[in-house]
């Protein structure tokens, strides 16, 4: 709270007087929203201190983007949104209530509401709009659009629907207010991440397209949308490219949150579907201006090629302090070979990272051993105190080793390692009920080979898979990668049909409601959830809970303590690695700020093309130089 002491002294005077906190809290309203002490900027907010405020705009920001697109709707299972949507949040095209802050974890500042306000017991929560607010066309945004918004993505978006699984309605109480209500109370998160809601255009989704047929914002769509953002759509060819212009009258310009950001003028993006053809397209030029490097080897060996040497093309590493996510081969529990929790650790064993890191990954790998690693979060050691407290009453129901054994995964530091670590693979596979026979892993009952596919969406798949599957050869398993397209693999990973794939899950230094979408059984059978391993753990369930209705901040730590370790043990997942920084390569055609927030890396919505520096680069390469 943004509130003095002695301000908040007067505060609970009259509202003892008054009958009570709630009513005097209600009538509070708040700017920033955080979840974690206060905001650096306070009521002051003027802009991101890391930001050029008087940034130029103009010039093109040239991007790859794999596969293809077939709908400007992501907030649906079907279709393949193009780039530029997201399925959570508003991409280029909407505006949210309110914008996650760049530069701090769990802060929100005013974008389409100008604030909010809440009762003390967090039964309900007020969005007052700002009156500047509008869509492309001109018209306001309403507090009609707000409403219509929340239930058309309560009911379509698998995200949403569980993100705000505890709000129950939204109401207008005035022309600029509307209230969410919630089934609960005590949940501290679910105020402030109202804010996250992305508002649609409820006239034009329910208009009518060119042709006179009624729009259906429950299907894909290739009509360009009408929105509220920085950008729209300027032109696309179906599956291979879409262009986005900035909107240069757009409405919110002057925000504390947009000032000396959002500076291209046209963002484009060229739809390649082979990664090498991607990274060839970077190296020359005109397609890729920026490239996000996620391969150690090509960081460490690739970027010798001609621009690189003439520093027309700049590397550069970012350091982040954002929680580190859990990358892992992500188990199908919805497969019956990985029911076991034992076959699930034995998979864990047969990956050997160290020799992967040294001779793959040039040593820039880091083992990732939480799923909130990198934080106060992650769990660690044994459980104790309110941790303990509530473990203890899910103990009939976890694996005895988790109160009494910290968990590590395997590490091959020696010779001798892989020997010891496959021989304890076989004899956890040995006690589900799996032996070696003829070489191969077989059910002892039925004689059936165990078997699992790795499910990949491009070559550069195979650094990471082969040497695990080689592992797994050995102790007789039959496993394999298998290439699909891009666009196969989303299908596929929607749907959960696959054995294995590698996931990532991101996570905040302030976890809650998303909880619900990566770990709870509603979320295990809904096409399109987070939830990719399926799992349908009551204990994992009731835990999710626990961290959403956290009283205050070292419950939160000790809930979500319980949480990672539960998940750990439970062996969802074989952990790979993580790396607390940013790899960008760019053409050298951008005005970069100073400094760079360290909280996401890199804010590439604060960079701007220097014209010299583009026009130079143009002549260099049209000439052939």
């Amino acid at each position: 709270m943004t509130v003095g002491r002695t301000f908040l002294r007067s505060v609970l005077v009259v509202a003892a007087l008054a009958g009570g906190l709630q009513a005097a809290f209600a009538q509070e309203w708040r700017t920033t929203s955080s979840l974690i002490g206060e905001s650096k900027y306070g009521d002051n907010f003027q802009h991101y201190d890391y930001v050029n405020p008087d940034a130029p705009k103009g010039g093109t920001l040239n991007s790859v983007a794999p596969g293809t697109f077939d709908s400007f709707n992501p907030y649906i299972v079907q279709g393949t949104f193009a780039a530029g949507f997201v399925p959570f949040g508003g991409g280029l095209l909407y505006d949210t209530l309110m914008e996650q802050a760049t530069d701090e974890g769990s802060v929100s500042h005013p974008l389409i509401a100008d604030a909010y306000k809440h009762p003390d017991d967090y039964s309900s929560v007020t969005y007052r709009l700002d009156p500047r607010a509008k869509w492309h066309d001109g018209k306001p945004i309403t507090t009609d659009d707000v409403i219509w918004s929340f239930q058309v993505l309560k009911a379509n978006s698998p995200q949403y629907s569980r993100y705000f699984e505890n709000v129950t309605d939204a109401v207008a109480i005035s022309d600029r207010e509307v209230e969410f209500h919630f089934d609960q109370k005590g949940n501290r998160e679910l105020p402030k991440i109202i804010g996250d809601l992305v508002v649609l255009p409820k006239h034009w989704w329910e208009g009518t397209d060119a042709k006179g047929k009624k729009r259906d914002v429950t299907r894909p769509t290739q009509e360009p949308p009408l929105g509220s953002a920085a950008y729209k759509i300027a032109s696309f060819k179906p599956g291979s490219e879409i262009v986005w212009q900035r909107v240069p009258d757009y409405w919110a310009a002057k925000l504390p949150v947009k000032i000396g950001r959002e500076n291209f003028d046209t963002q484009r993006f060229t739809y390649i579907l082979d990664e090498n053809a991607a990274w060839q397209a970077f190296t020359k030029g005109g397609l890729e201006d920026i490239q996000a490097e996620n391969s150690s080897r090509r960081w460490s060996t690739a970027y010798n090629f001609p621009a690189i040497k003439q520093g027309d093309v700049i590397k550069k590493e970012f350091k982040t302090e954002t929680p580190e996510p859990m990358q892992g081969f992500v188990l199908n529990l919805r497969r019956p070979q990985f029911q076991d929790r034992r076959v699930r650790e034995a998979l864990t064993y047969v990956l050997d990272f160290e020799s992967m890191n040294r001779t793959l990954f040039f040593g820039l790998n880091t083992r990732t051993s939480s799923y909130f690693q990198g934080t106060e979060l992650a769990s660690s050691g044994l459980p104790q105190g309110k941790e303990l407290e509530i473990l203890e009453q899910y103990r009939d129901k976890l694996p005895p080793e988790l109160f009494t054994k910290e968990f590590k995964l395997p590490v091959y530091d020696s010779p001798q390692a892989e020997r010891k670590y496959l021989k304890a693979a076989v004899d956890l596979f040995a006690q589900a009920g799996w032996v070696i026979k003829g070489g191969k892993m077989v059910n002892a009952e039925t004689g059936h080979q165990f078997k699992l596919e790795i499910l990949g969406r491009d070559p550069s798949d195979e650094v990471i898979a082969n040497p695990y599957v080689d592992n797994l050869r050995k102790i007789g398993i039959d496993a394999a990668l298998r290439i699909v397209d891009p666009s196969q693999y989303v299908n596929r990973t929607r749907g959960f049909d696959f054995d294995v794939v590698t996931g990532m899950f991101g996570q905040s230094d302030s976890p809650g409601n998303e909880q619900r979408d990566f770990w709870s059984s509603k979320a295990a059978d809904a096409p399109g959830s987070r939830n990719l391993m399926g799992i349908k753990n009551p204990v994992v369930d009731a835990l999710v809970d626990r961290v959403i209705f956290a009283t205050d901040r070292d419950d939160l730590v000790a809930a979500t303590h319980a949480l990672d370790r539960v998940l750990l043990w439970s062996y969802y997942v074989v952990p790979q690695w993580h790396r607390p920084v940013v790899w960008l390569a760019y053409w050298n055609k951008f005005g970069i700020p100073d400094k760079q927030p360290a909280y996401v890396g890199a804010d590439i919505d604060s960079w701007w093309i220097d014209k010299d520096k583009e026009k130079a680069l143009a002549a260099k390469y049209k000439s052939g130089n």
